[in-house]
């Protein structure tokens, strides 16, 4: 069987924070080769990018539909590609691939509207390809060690849920449109063109949708929302009453204007044997309150974690791991089930332990529900 991969990457260019974190993603297990590339559409910046990663220019595009023709036509074409630019450039890119053939990872959120989302879905399915959406908080060892727990009973029956994802980084845009009656924010994510109908909600919103989801199996069947802007067209702050499809209730609370709050996905499920917390900011460390009992911190990669998810840890305990890590550990499941489908072979369920195009979806779905409850007077909505 192949053992390594080559592939190829759209957006994510020398100076583009998210595209460098795919890379060195990709090369934590070194069975992944960079060959190909559209990384902007600046063509020095796609130049000089081929050139630091020692990329054969004839295979640095000058777009992605001229990527996509090409490749697909070499006999040494890539095993899959990355696509790490803009919202609204996510379903045209993604569709060019599947339909030229190759397996695709996308950043989330997947894309614009509902049906461009089925149709990747129908897409993927139809051609029998791999595809990956990068919800990377999923990858951290204790948040998979923390689904085995759930699933295997040690918190009981699922009560209720709290998630919430607080972060500060467009608090100062909001106090200098208020001090000065008026400001532009220059940040893509703010404009509806490039965002589609969200920013909080579609940019960290969708985060606890997915996490909650992988964590428990739920899925929710309507929300109630409110959104705040302050001034601008999209959303900064929003919160969000849900109810899952087994009737139980929980709570979402996503803001880019909480002071002091830098990047704070967390998450509470609590059962009637006890409850199970989790937070990005401490991600090797997981909280574990048995009923009538005193509270846990189990710690990541220690001798006392029987889940057999543990195993995912890369380092040993005390030595910490992080976000690259998270991301490393869905590249190596994704790479796994690339080069299982290439040999004609079935993944295992831990190779297929990544999110997909469904997940994708649900995101999609979440984001367009929360944006018309909270425009209709904070109304149920059913997903």
């Amino acid at each position: 069987m192949k053992t390594s991969l080559t592939y190829g990457m759209i957006g994510g260019h020398n100076r583009a924070f998210i595209g460098d974190v795919h890379r060195k993603a990709i090369g934590f297990d070194g069975r992944a080769t960079l060959a190909a590339g559209c990384f902007s559409t600046n063509p020095e910046l796609n130049r000089e990018t081929g050139e630091t990663w020692r990329i054969d220019p004839a295979r640095v595009y000058p777009d992605f539909k001229t990527m996509a023709k090409t490749e697909a036509a070499r006999a040494d074409k890539v095993d899959f590609v990355v696509i790490t630019t803009p919202n609204n450039t996510h379903y045209e890119i993604s569709k060019a691939f599947l339909e030229a053939g190759f397996n695709v990872v996308c950043e989330k959120p997947l894309c614009f509207t509902i049906e461009q989302a089925e149709d990747l879905v129908k897409t993927a399915e139809d051609k029998k390809l791999v595809f990956g959406v990068t919800y990377t908080y999923t990858g951290y060892a204790m948040v998979k060690v923390a689904r085995e727990m759930i699933a295997n009973g040690k918190i009981g029956q699922i009560l209720t849920i709290n998630a919430e994802y607080a972060q500060d980084w467009l608090l100062d845009q909001v106090a200098e449109k208020a001090k000065e009656g008026g400001s532009n924010l220059s940040v893509w994510r703010m404009d509806p063109a490039v965002s589609g109908i969200s920013n909080c909600t579609g940019d960290i919103g969708s985060h606890m949708e997915n996490m909650v989801h992988y964590l428990t199996g739920l899925k929710i069947k309507r929300l109630a929302a409110t959104v705040n802007r302050y001034g601008h067209e999209l959303d900064l702050n929003a919160n969000i009453l849900v109810e899952y499809e087994n009737g139980i209730n929980g709570g979402y609370w996503c803001s880019q204007v909480a002071s002091g709050h830098k990047n704070g996905l967390a998450v509470r499920i609590f059962g009637t044997e006890g409850s199970i917390e989790w937070e990005e900011e401490s991600p090797d460390y997981l909280k574990y309150t048995p009923r009538n009992e005193a509270t846990r911190i189990l710690s990541r990669s220690s001798g006392y974690i029987s889940e057999k998810a543990g195993a995912t840890g890369r380092v040993p305990a005390g030595h910490p791991e992080g976000y690259y890590i998270a991301f490393a550990n869905n590249y190596r499941n994704i790479i796994s089930t690339i080069l299982k489908v290439k040999a004609g072979q079935e993944p295992t369920d831990n190779e297929l332990d990544f999110q997909k195009a469904e997940d994708g979806l649900n995101g999609v779905k979440f984001i367009h529900a929360v944006i018309k409850s909270a425009g209709n007077d904070s109304e149920w909505v059913e997903i």
